[in-house]
C-alpha cells in the first residue's frame, strides 16, 4: 500500500508489533486440524486478546469499548491479521452489521448491555434476512411478526445463516404488514437465539463444512423494545445494514482462495508431454490472465483504501473486486485440479481451517463466495447501473416513490 500517512504507517507498525507475537498461538499454523469448534473458541480468545489490547471494535465509540478510529485503520488491521491466518472470520458478521446497527438504533441501555461483550468475543451475533424461496430479493421475506401487546410473536425461517450455531443473537427483517407494499411491510428487530421457539440446524456443504444453518422461529416472543427503528422501516435499515459492512474487511485478489504463487509451484513440479507444466501454453495463460487480474484487483482496493484515508467514501467498484475476484479463483482452481489428477480428488472432509493450497476445497467452496454478499447477478447489475450508467431493470414489484 502506497502513500498512506506517516501517522498510518505508524498506526500499521504498531499493529504488526501486536501481531506477530501472537502468530504461533493464532495463526494459520496453529489452527491447521483443529475442529469447528475448537477453532470458534481459539477464535474467541483471540477476540478477548485484541479487546484487551484495544484493537477489538477499532471504529467503535470508545464508551463502549471500541477505539474510536476510522474505517482505513480497520481495513489496515484486517488486512495484517488475514495476512497471518488469525481466526477472525467467526467475528465478521457481529462486527460488522448487527453491532454496528445497534450502535445506531439501540438505546444507551441495550448499547452497554450488548457492545462490549460482543466486542470480547463473550456473544457471537448472526444476521437473518435470508429465506427460502425468496433468492436475492430481500423484500420478498415472509417470516411474519404479529404484534401482541408490548410484544411481539416471530414466526418463520431464515436460512444461510453464517454460525448461527454458535451465536447468542441475531438481527433479523420480519413482515409486520402483509398488505403494505413488500418493500414497507418489513420491520427490523434483534433476537435471542436462544429463546423458547428457536431451532437452529446446521447445513452439511459439498466439502463437509457446516457453517451455514436453517433458522426456524415458532411463535418467538419478542418485545417491541428489541425493534431498531421504526415499524415498516425494515428494508430501508436491512439495506444500510448490508452497506455498512462493505468495506470493513480487507479485500483478497484472490476471492479468498490459494495464492497463485501456489499454482506456480504446482506447474513446476507437474508435468505434461514430458515437460514441465509451466512451459505449457494453456497453464501459461491461466497464470498470465490471473496474475494481470489480481494486479488491476490490488489497484482497485488500493483506491478504495486511499479513498477512505482521506475521508471519503468508497464507491461501487468493490462490486467488480467481488465479481471478478470469485470468478478467477475458480479459473485458478480447475487448472490446479487438472494439473493433481487423481490426487487432486484427495480430501479430508474433517480437515479445519484447510491449507490455503487445497485447491480442492478452493473449487468446491467458490460458489458459496459467488452467492454470499451478493450474487453474480447483482453485482453485474451495480457495475452497470452504478459504473456504466445504464438504465435499471423494469421492476414492476416496486411501489412507486
Amino acid at each position: 500500500m502506497s502513500a498512506l500517512s506517516p501517522e498510518l504507517e505508524a498506526f500499521r507498525a504498531r499493529v504488526v508489533a501486536f501481531m506477530d507475537p501472537h502468530v504461533a498461538e493464532f495463526g494459520q499454523a496453529a489452527r491447521l486440524g483443529l475442529s469447528l469448534d475448537d477453532d470458534v473458541a481459539l477464535a474467541r480468545r483471540w477476540q478477548a486478546t485484541k479487546a484487551a489490547a484495544g484493537f477489538a471494535g477499532l471504529t467503535f465509540p470508545a464508551e463502549y469499548g471500541g477505539a474510536g478510529l476510522s474505517q482505513i485503520e480497520q481495513v489496515l488491521f484486517v488486512e495484517e491479521e488475514a495476512a497471518r491466518g488469525f481466526p477472525s472470520a467467526y467475528f465478521v458478521i457481529s462486527l460488522s452489521m448487527p453491532i454496528p446497527m445497534m450502535l445506531r438504533y439501540a438505546t444507551p441501555e441495550q448499547k452497554a448491555r450488548f457492545v462490549p461483550p460482543a466486542l470480547r468475543g463473550e456473544q457471537m451475533w448472526s444476521q437473518l434476512f435470508s429465506e427460502p424461496s425468496t433468492g436475492s430479493d430481500l423484500a420478498a421475506v415472509r417470516t411474519r411478526a404479529v404484534r401482541d401487546g408490548d410484544d411481539w410473536i416471530l414466526s418463520g425461517q431464515k436460512v444461510w445463516t453464517t454460525f448461527a450455531q454458535y451465536s447468542d443473537y441475531g438481527v433479523i427483517v420480519a413482515r409486520s404488514d402483509p398488505d403494505a407494499p413488500k418493500h414497507r411491510g418489513l420491520t427490523y428487530f434483534f433476537v435471542d437465539l436462544k429463546a423458547p421457539g428457536v431451532t437452529v440446524r446446521p447445513i452439511r456443504q459439498l466439502h463437509g463444512a457446516e457453517e451455514f444453518n436453517e433458522v426456524f422461529f415458532d411463535d418467538v416472543r419478542i418485545p417491541d423494545a428489541w425493534r431498531l427503528g421504526e415499524v415498516g422501516a425494515g428494508f430501508r435499515l436491512a439495506v444500510e445494514t448490508l452497506m455498512i459492512e462493505r468495506y470493513t474487511a480487507a479485500a483478497d485478489e484472490t476471492g479468498f482462495g490459494p495464492p497463485l504463487d501456489a499454482l506456480v509451484a504446482l506447474a513446476q513440479e507437474t508435468q505434461v508431454d514430458g515437460r514441465p507444466a509451466s512451459q505449457d501454453g494453456r497453464v501459461r495463460g491461466v497464470i498470465a490472465r490471473a496474475f494481470a487480474t489480481q494486479q488491476a484487483l490490488s489497484a482497485i482496493h488500493e483506491k478504495s483504501v486511499l479513498e477512505l484515508a482521506a475521508g471519503r467514501e468508497p464507491g461501487p467498484e468493490g462490486s467488480i473486486h467481488k465479481l471478478v475476484g470469485a470468478r478467477g479463483r475458480r479459473e485458478v482452481a480447475i487448472c490446479a485440479l487438472d494439473l493433481l489428477g487423481a490426487d487432486g480428488l484427495r480430501f479430508d472432509a474433517g480437515a479445519h481451517p484447510r491449507p490455503k493450497t487445497d485447491f480442492a476445497m478452493s473449487w468446491m467452496d467458490q460458489p458459496t463466495l459467488r452467492i454470499a454478499g451478493g450474487t453474480d447477478e447483482m453485482l453485474l447489475n451495480t457495475v452497470a447501473e452504478r459504473i456504466l450508467g445504464l438504465p435499471q431493470d423494469y421492476r414492476p414489484d416496486k411501489a412507486p416513490r
